[in-house]
């Protein structure tokens, strides 16, 4: 409790400042400029990157369950053997333990299926299409190498698809992307601190004869130390707030989710998520004032 009440009197002392203190650092300029430029461009990164994170996870977890329970049997035979070799592949699936359900799909369904690839009139009659067999899976599922060999012996030309060819690499592709959206965002980070690391020691450099002036008339180096990383780490704060709203603002009017682009249009925060963005200006701050202090003690360690 100690440790909190000591941290929140440096946060308002860091926040109320020093007025003598603060004429130490110029109040505009380009440093001035380049801090607030900087934090406010790699918070809307920032809030971007979190936002593709967040998104690949979600297409990944979509993606692994819509296909974990899922699996499919398709009948190529020759014509006048379908219909009979269907009919004996879902008597098959309907006893086989692991299996809830089992139903073969109309030609209707199928059209939509192919629809994307082929367009809405594709004339399935006129098409050895093969059969289709929806199937779906208990929290168990079935023994699926005893089912091929069931179905191979007893159902010529039925091939049982399980989907994990299909969904592992899906899958795969969706974490790495989550992967690099993390990764992402502290490159962003570390690149924030390196900037206003160069903006601090600019700043040190540019007023060197008035901190002459200060040690002269018995200033410590903790005192301008302090008039430094406050007026930087409140540029910081101020910059990565505009660009975290804004950026907040630019998604909140992307395009809803839709079926013909379900990935690129469900980029965003969903529910409890939008909290998330709303930690980066404090994140920015907390990082100005580590990197100015280190910057700024490093560049007048010499002698006070």
């Amino acid at each position: 409790m100690n440790k909190l009440k000591i941290a929140w009197a440096r946060a308002q002392d860091l926040l109320s400042g020093d007025q003598s203190a603060d004429r130490v650092v110029p109040p505009s300029g380009y440093t001035s400029s380049l801090t607030s430029f900087v934090a406010g461009a790699m918070a809307f990164l920032s809030v971007f990157a979190l936002a593709l994170s967040l998104a690949t996870g979600r297409l990944a977890e979509r993606w692994s369950n819509e296909l974990a329970n899922t699996s499919t049997v398709r009948i190529s035979a020759p014509e006048g053997q379908a219909a009979e070799q269907a009919k004996i592949a879902l008597e098959i699936l309907k006893v086989t333990p692991g299996i809830s359900s089992a139903r073969l799909m109309t030609q209707e369904e199928q059209r939509r299926l192919l629809a994307p690839w082929f367009g809405d009139q594709l004339p399935m009659e006129n098409l050895p299409i093969p059969s289709l067999i929806e199937i779906l899976e208990d929290s168990q599922g079935p023994d699926v190498q005893g089912l091929k060999l069931r179905l191979a012996a007893e159902v010529p030309g039925a091939v049982l698809d399980d989907h994990t060819r299909w969904r592992r690499p899906f899958v795969t592709a969706a974490s790495r992307l989550r992967l690099l959206g993390l990764i992402s965002i502290v490159l962003i980070f570390v690149s924030m601190a390196a900037m206003i690391t160069l903006a601090a020691q600019s700043a040190l450099s540019a007023n060197d004869q008035v901190i002459k002036v200060l040690r002269l008339i018995g200033a410590k180096n903790s005192y301008i130390v302090k008039a430094f990383v406050r007026r930087f780490t409140i540029r910081a704060l101020l910059g990565s707030t505009f660009g975290t709203l804004f950026a907040m603002l630019f998604i909140l009017f992307l395009p809803r989710v839709a079926e013909e682009g379900a990935f690129l249009t469900g980029l965003g925060f969903r529910g409890w998520h939008w909290i998330l963005p709303m930690f980066v200006p404090f994140l920015a701050a907390l990082i100005a004032f580590v990197a100015t202090r280190i910057a700024a003690k490093h560049t007048l360690q010499g002698p006070s």
